[in-house]
């Protein structure tokens, strides 16, 4: 790997983190196998980046992500590449109080919102083992595609670390607490089956299948209403977080919005002239 300088961050992320567009699905690959596909500042920033631009992409209808190779999906942050700082004045110390609080809020806390605000859906076709850090991005994902090899692994109690990116937030809400304590607790892999089992994954299927399943599901979603979508996906978000009254509120407000847009109106005069839908996305 070249040597890594503050002049070549951007050209790094090209080569590290590829991205296609195809018939509405933005395709965003880890390209870092050897490193077992850990991601650097500079790949963290560009997804901040893809996310959040995907959310007002029109072109953009439904995401993929994946990482290349067989063996890792992602194993969290590349701590062996440290982010440049700003230089500091004369006789200060080296880590000022909440230094580390701050590198955490930028980091993988901003990338998982970026993931959850997104509109766009977000499939993750896991390829292989998601272990600390990487584990986020699948338990942050709308749906999960997992290869028969794949593997999760709460990783952080064997370095004697606490989760960090939101795992502690997300894995409860889809496993359940106790089940949560149980895999944190122990740091034990937990492989495709047991993904699925606890509905960490919605499908499983041979390696060689997992681009063919992923493609599949997002171009589906692709050709579908994509504003209906993203706000379904923001009431499923909101109904863990608010109250109900609340949630009946947004409801309401959302269904009435929904219903302007040309999808929902495309949707009901389809119905009305018993003929095939077309979504356009807006």
């Amino acid at each position: 790997m070249a040597a890594v300088t503050d002049t070549n961050f951007s050209e790094l992320a090209d080569q590290e983190l590829l991205t296609r567009i195809e018939n509405g699905v933005l395709w965003i690959t880890i390209n870092r196998a050897k490193a077992g596909n850990a991601i650097p500042f500079y790949v963290r920033d560009r997804l901040i980046e893809l996310f959040r631009s995907a959310h007002l992409d029109l072109n953009v209808r439904s995401i993929v992500f994946t990482a290349a190779g067989e063996k890792h999906f992602c194993t969290g942050a590349d701590l062996s590449v440290q982010q440049p700082m700003a230089p500091k004045p004369e006789g200060a110390p080296d880590r000022v109080a909440g230094t580390g609080v701050n590198m955490m809020r930028r980091g993988f806390q901003t990338l998982m919102q970026a993931m959850l605000d997104c509109e766009k859906p977000i499939i993750v076709a896991q390829n292989g083992t998601a272990a600390g850090g990487g584990s986020m991005f699948v338990l942050a994902a709308d749906l999960v595609i997992a290869a028969d090899t794949a593997k999760l692994i709460q990783v952080f109690v064997r370095r004697g670390l606490i989760p960090d990116g939101g795992v502690a937030h997300l894995l409860p809400r889809i496993v359940g607490m106790h089940k949560a304590k149980e895999l944190i607790f122990f740091g034990d892999d937990l492989d495709a089956a047991g993904m699925k089992e606890l509905g960490i994954a919605n499908r499983v299927v041979p390696t060689a299948e997992l681009e063919t399943a992923a493609r599949e599901w997002a171009e589906r979603l692709a050709s579908g209403p994509t504003k209906a979508i993203g706000w379904s996906k923001k009431l499923l978000h909101d109904a863990m977080e608010v109250d109900r009254r609340t949630l009946l509120e947004e409801e309401a407000m959302l269904v009435e919005i929904n219903a302007a847009t040309h999808d929902g109106m495309e949707g009901i005069n389809s119905f009305r002239e018993k003929r095939p839908v077309e979504f356009t996305g807006w």
